[in-house]
């Protein structure tokens, strides 16, 4: 059967969704559901889940971030957003990075089935077919599989531009990867790997670059020594930024000050 997860913070919309769908109609089951965005996103990581719906709006957790999140790491999951709110350009964005539907609530039972209908036939034509034994089966031999790259690449851009405002607004402090990951809702790995491929930078790289950039600003002001400069954009030890400030523009702190002088 397709695997199916739920996610809403309002209860009766759970159960509801749970119980009111035919989903054995549609060779689909509901494998688990969840109150909000982070528990949601815990519970596909580890059910892996061929149909996901989900509130848009929730706490702990931007939905569209979510549904960007769940696109770009996991390429075949089909996801519908359930939301109260009427707003064409965030349904706009949504079926950018590969929603398949975006229902709004109160939603009637020809939406549910019409969106379940959608997700279980893209999946069919993507060589995805329900495997009776649990799971899903794998690709027949004689159905090619066809892959949307470029809602995963929308999907993907999506995240790293969210990861790098997320970077500018905390280089200040000892920021990890993880931190990061953490909020863009994706794994360290997943994150790492998109910022390779949008920018071919590591995140260290990009972490560094941003960190000179801002101390390049500063050191237009003579009265801050660059010891303060480096303390100031988040190096631990002059050293280490030192090195990093020459490596990056090709000259010490001290020459760029007075280049700019």
């Amino acid at each position: 059967m397709y695997k199916v997860v739920i996610i809403d913070d309002e209860p009766i919309i759970v159960t509801g969704l749970t119980k009111l769908v035919p989903w054995e109609k549609y060779d689909c089951e509901v494998a688990g559901t969840a109150a909000d965005g982070q528990e949601g996103l815990e519970l596909i990581r580890q059910l892996r889940p061929d149909l996901v719906f989900s509130d848009i709006y929730m706490p702990r957790m931007d939905g569209l971030l979510m549904a960007a999140a769940l696109k770009s790491e996991f390429e075949d999951m089909e996801l519908t957003i359930l939301t109260g709110y009427r707003d064409f350009e965030l349904v706009q964005q949504a079926l950018r990075l590969g929603v398949t539907r975006f229902i709004l609530k109160p939603s009637n039972m020809d939406e549910l089935e019409e969106a379940v209908e959608a997700m279980t036939g893209k999946l069919r034509k993507k060589g995805i077919y329900p495997d009776k034994s649990g799971g899903t089966a794998p690709e027949p031999p004689d159905v090619q599989s066809v892959k949307g790259a470029e809602p995963q690449e929308a999907a993907g851009s999506f995240i790293v531009n969210n990861a790098l405002a997320f970077i500018r607004e905390n280089y200040n402090h000892k920021i990890t990867l993880k931190e990061v990951a953490d909020n863009t809702y994706v794994s360290q790995w997943h994150l790492s790997k998109l910022l390779n491929r949008h920018t071919g930078k590591s995140f260290s790289e990009l972490l560094n670059t941003i960190r000179v950039e801002a101390a390049k600003e500063l050191l237009r002001d003579p009265a801050l020594r660059v010891g303060d400069v480096a303390d100031e954009v988040g190096f631990l030890d002059l050293a280490h930024f030192s090195r990093v400030f020459k490596k990056i523009t090709g000259m010490s702190a001290h020459e760029y000050r007075n280049q700019m002088k």
